[in-house]
């Protein structure tokens, strides 16, 4: 495996080239085919870890009959639509890595939301020119974005699908239409949410005549998601962007006050986009992610290529000391993030860079070497702030890079991941959300709408210049998602993973790539780890991790220390030294990992 581009953030192989803008070359395809009938022989060993057991049920599925990991990926997040709605949906977005061992290539799909072509820089600001009040954004119009997953998943499906894609819809129809056990985590984000009972759709679904949430257990039906279901299987994502269901998103975004502004031709105009994935080293491996408009691809690579020059193998997994290193490493990469990472395409109206001016220089060795510095082994650093790539890179856009303000997002945490390899040896890491728990509280055509667009800077501009990620018409929203392929030094696949949480999502991800990695533990172990993250300006550690004495001594290097729940949901795998496939599946959710064969049953 070899790294493309001038900044060294595409993979591809010694024969097969993956362009500049992440398209398949023309010959791809067929290689593709040859190669991945080949593997299927070879080795039909396939893997899902995901959110929830029907979804990881529904994904193992397609996988026994043969299907490829984008046709695993789908019925998965179906499924995770009807039983995780808090969390992700087709009316919402999604990132997708996706590995093909046959091609050695590397790809990832953008099915990030975009605001409407009506959406300004001032949608979140009241008639005073201040921020809208965060809940009445949310549950407002003016949140959703145009769903993005439908149509990213028939492209990702063209490109890698080997079942047919009706096929993938078929559990999903089922459980819509017999129905499903309320699951403990959606009952108790109901409980949590007292609010969803205002949206009528809502409360005629998950609540009884009491207007308490069915309890868990209860048989849930929602014919009408079946119904989008069947239209979407019949008809592919043209079902979704057009026609009565397009129509019902539409009724449902301009209702109420604060309607949204969006239209028919909003919806039609949507298209996904492939990616260049980015990938930096870390110890012996390659990690790769997500370029924007995630800003979790860049911000964990910073933050490991920041502890690089650290040995925290010298240190007991979670120890004050490698806690410490994280914290700063942490902090450095969130303040570059909050300043500089939004949506590809419209970085260089807000400040005069391209993206890739931006990811050269934030990942640029030397700039990270001068921020490494910055970095006190004893004492927690005052005051950080976003550094100066400029002197490290090319002359062109130096001057702009302080033309930028900083972020001001809510950014909250509601979000999947799943991690899958099929049997021909195909990867996916995908990660989804509909953002907030239960999106904007809106429901259209049976599915839970989302309210991306909050992922916007409600402030458009500070201290007078422009902030990167303020809204836009037709913008994709700045994102934390983290889904992560990991590569060995031959090339090979090593790890996938990703997790929910809004922010925390890149500290949660770079905490397992640590345990991992640094420490040598299990995929599973790794993952159980006590969460440490500093998303928001301050040092958090997961409440009930860890020991008093640790806590004191981070206190003591000068961590103002903020013990809270820290719900991840990392779902991914490693592959051990004898081959086989290490899973694990974050036990702060309900989900679960699998493995089996083609033709047999799972394990």
């Amino acid at each position: 495996m070899r790294i493309f581009g001038v900044i060294g953030f595409c993979v591809l192989s010694l024969s097969v080239a993956c362009e500049r803008n992440g398209r398949v070359p023309a010959d791809a395809a067929a290689q593709r085919e040859a190669a991945s009938s080949a593997g299927e022989t070879a080795q039909n060993q396939w893997f899902i870890s995901a959110a929830n057991p029907y979804a990881v049920a529904a994904g193992a599925q397609i996988l026994e009959q043969g299907g490829s990991a984008v046709d695993a990926a789908i019925a998965t997040q179906v499924v995770l639509t009807l039983v995780e709605p808090q969390s992700s949906g087709l009316g919402g977005g999604a990132f997708m890595l996706h590995y093909d061992p046959a091609t050695k290539l590397l790809e990832s799909y953008d099915g990030r939301e975009v605001a409407p072509a009506s959406a300004t820089p001032d949608r979140f600001l009241d008639d005073n020119g201040d921020p809208m009040d965060f809940y009445e954004a949310v549950t407002s119009g003016l949140s959703v974005g145009v769903p993005g997953v439908v149509r990213m998943m028939e492209q990702a499906h063209q490109d890698h699908g080997v079942l047919e894609w009706s096929a993938l819809f078929q559990e999903g129809e089922r459980l819509a239409t017999d129905g499903f056990a309320m699951p403990e985590r959606l009952h108790g984000a109901l409980a949590w949410l007292p609010r969803m009972k205002a949206t009528p759709a809502a409360r005629a679904y998950f609540y009884g005549e009491d207007e308490e949430p069915h309890p868990v257990g209860h048989i849930l039906k929602n014919p009408e998601f079946a119904e989008t279901l069947r239209a979407i299987s019949d008809g592919g994502a043209d079902a979704f962007y057009a026609g009565p269901i397009a129509k019902a998103i539409v009724e449902a975004v301009n209702a109420g006050p604060n309607p949204g502004g969006m239209t028919l031709d909003d919806i039609a105009a949507y298209q996904p986009t492939k990616r260049v994935p980015v990938c930096g080293p870390y110890r012996t491996y390659t990690v790769c992610s997500m370029g924007p408009p995630s800003s979790g691809g860049v911000t964990v690579l910073q933050i490991l290529a920041l502890l690089s020059r650290f040995d925290l193998s010298a240190s007991e997994a979670n120890s004050a000391d490698a806690l410490h290193l994280i914290f700063e490493a942490s902090k450095l990469a969130y303040a570059d993030r909050n300043q500089y990472l939004a949506d590809n395409e419209t970085l260089e109206k807000a400040g005069g860079l391209s993206s890739a001016d931006v990811i050269q220089g934030l990942l640029n060795k030397d700039y990270l070497a001068a921020r490494a510095d910055l970095i006190d082994a004893d004492a927690a650093a005052l005051g950080v702030k976003a550094g100066d790539p400029a002197p490290f890179i090319d002359a062109a856009g130096q001057t702009n890079w302080e033309r930028l303000g900083a972020d001001a997002s809510p950014e909250p945490p509601s979000t999947s991941h799943f991690s899958i390899v099929d049997g021909a040896g195909r990867v996916v890491s995908m990660t989804s959300s509909v953002e907030f728990i239960f999106g904007s509280h809106k429901m259209a055509a049976g599915m839970i709408l989302n309210n991306q667009l909050t992922d916007f800077s409600f402030l458009p501009e500070r201290d007078g210049v422009p902030v990167a990620n303020a809204v836009g018409s037709g913008k994709r929203p700045r994102s934390s998602m983290s889904p992560v392929i990991v590569f060995d030094e031959e090339g090979d696949v090593w790890a996938a993973l990703g997790s929910p949480g809004g922010p925390a999502i890149i500290g949660f991800v770079a905490k397992t790539l640590v345990g991992m990695i640094d420490w040598g533990l299990s995929t599973q172990d790794a993952i159980d780890l006590g969460n440490v993250v500093y998303p928001r300006g301050k040092p958090m550690l997961e409440e009930g991790k860890f020991d008093p004495d640790i806590v004191a001594n981070l206190e003591a290097r000068g961590h103002d220390i903020v013990q809270r729940e820290l719900t991840s949901g990392v779902h991914g795998f490693r592959v051990s030294t004898d081959g086989a496939i290490d899973g694990g599946a974050d036990p702060r959710r309900e989900g679960e990992w699998r493995v089996g064969a083609v033709g047999a049953s799972a394990q």
